[in-house]
């Protein structure tokens, strides 16, 4: 069974949880535990695990999509708190975060292309000019799963290099599609693109705003799916 969970989010979910504008959650039933990003504040994400009983020291893999804070925020903290992980970045970040990583004891991998990161899982590569960023791709079950920190590339762009790299209809694209500043007609572009490329449910949170978030609703009807801090997908199942 595969389980993602998500950690960190300013979209509420479970109200255990504390929300923070930022996103991480966790991937479990691979060869090893996997962290997509660590939000921006590592106090909140440890007590966001720990709140849903998750241990820390149970990850191998980090994964970082891209370079900002609040996505970057909570390194040095789980670091600090489990230091025996790979971390996965793109190879364009800044030296102080891969600084981070070395001073801490993890090993470091930096992205340019596509690889696989462990079975079933893998790197779409660093996409995107100004701001470069990686999208995680599973193999599940289902179909593929792609997980993005903010899509600054774009959600279309990032399937499509998804499908590209691995091969197969994506059965679910969830995180940030940075969508919050767009307007009604880019909303309207991204849901048709998304459509068109076959991917049959979202779960759009984080930097997607709340009117994309309704209008994505709309179009996508009972194949979109809500999201927020502390909501857990059950991959085998179609959850």
């Amino acid at each position: 069974m595969l389980t993602i969970t998500v950690l960190y989010d300013n979209v509420a979910h479970d109200p255990r949880l504390q929300t923070d504008w930022g996103f991480a959650c966790l991937v479990e039933g691979l060869e090893q535990p996997l962290l997509f990003d660590t939000g921006g504040k590592g106090d909140i994400l440890l007590r966001n695990m720990r709140a849903l009983g998750l241990d820390p020291h149970a990850v191998s893999t980090v994964f970082l999509s891209h370079f900002h804070g609040d996505h970057t925020g909570g390194l040095a903290t789980f670091l600090a708190e489990n230091p025996d992980v790979t971390v996965y970045l793109p190879q364009s970040f800044p030296e102080n975060i891969k600084d981070t990583v070395r001073q801490a004891g993890a090993t470091l991998m930096e992205v340019s292309g596509p690889a696989t990161i462990v079975a079933r899982a893998h790197t779409t590569g660093e996409l995107g000019t100004r701001i470069r960023e990686q999208a995680l791709v599973l193999e599940t079950p289902i179909g593929l799963v792609v997980i993005t920190g903010c899509a600054h590339p774009g959600i279309a762009k990032l399937v499509r290099q998804a499908q590209t790299t691995v091969g197969g209809d994506v059965a679910l694209a969830l995180g940030g599609f940075h969508l919050r500043d767009a307007n009604a007609t880019q909303i309207a572009t991204v849901s048709a693109e998304l459509q068109a490329l076959g991917v049959q449910r979202i779960a759009p949170s984080h930097c997607t705003g709340e009117d994309a978030r309704r209008a994505l609703a709309a179009a996508f009807g009972a194949n979109y799916l809500e999201s927020g801090t502390g909501h857990v997908f059950v991959i085998a199942t179609g959850e």
